[in-house]
């Protein structure tokens, strides 16, 4: 399984018509790969739509980046999307795939970009870290790292509240158990983005035949 991670940028005001388009767009006839979900930005960059979809084959994906490549309206944003930025990822090996329904209502985009050579011992302390620290780490949807670009991971999180993600983080950084030790010696740049599922497009399960 492949994934992408579609950041379509638009006016404050056009989110909500840039969330429906987008979502619109995953699901026509022609569309490969499964919207797992859509989200507007609200702590971080604003006037943002984040949408993440999964793809069982490389050329799925490749097939999918060259229609919006094509379009003359990709993601159906008409008109309104500003910037456009698709990313390619495969997930850590040893996490279940991605799943967003009946997770929280608040979700965190968490981007490392690693420094060179930094991935393979971020693999392995995450691979370490995730049973001690399973309080917070079944708030973890996913984590990928980038299959071009920069090296670097993005590892997207549901909590209930921004309370609730500080309290585990407070606690599990108390005990020891989290971060991944080691983990934090890899990264070069950190970056992370609190934002909302888009009511009606967030929690999309259904998987294309």
């Amino acid at each position: 399984m492949l994934y992408e991670l579609a950041t379509l940028s638009c006016h404050l005001l056009a989110v909500g018509r840039v969330a429906q388009g987008a979502a619109s767009w995953a699901e026509e006839p022609e569309a490969g790969g499964v919207l797992l979900g859509c989200w507007r930005t609200e702590i971080g960059p604003l006037g943002r739509v984040l949408v993440l979809r999964a793809f069982a084959e490389p050329q799925d994906m490749t097939t999918e980046r060259r229609r919006a490549l094509m379009s003359d309206d990709p993601f159906r944003g008409g008109g309104a999307i500003t910037a456009l930025e698709m990313d390619s990822y495969a997930p850590f090996p040893f996490l279940p795939e991605a799943t967003v329904a009946g997770r929280g209502g608040l979700y965190e985009f968490r981007t490392y970009r690693l420094k060179p050579g930094g991935l393979p011992p971020t693999l392995a302390a995450w691979e370490a870290a995730i049973a001690p620290a399973q309080e917070y780490t079944r708030h973890l949807v996913t984590n990928l790292y980038a299959l071009d670009g920069p090296p670097r991971i993005t590892h997207v999180w549901a909590f209930d509240s921004l309370e609730q993600r500080a309290h585990l983080r407070e606690t599990h950084y108390a005990n020891g158990t989290w971060p991944p030790k080691g983990g934090p010696d890899q990264i070069a740049e950190a970056m992370s983005v609190i934002a909302l599922p888009v009511a009606g497009q967030a929690l999309v399960t259904r998987k294309r035949s």
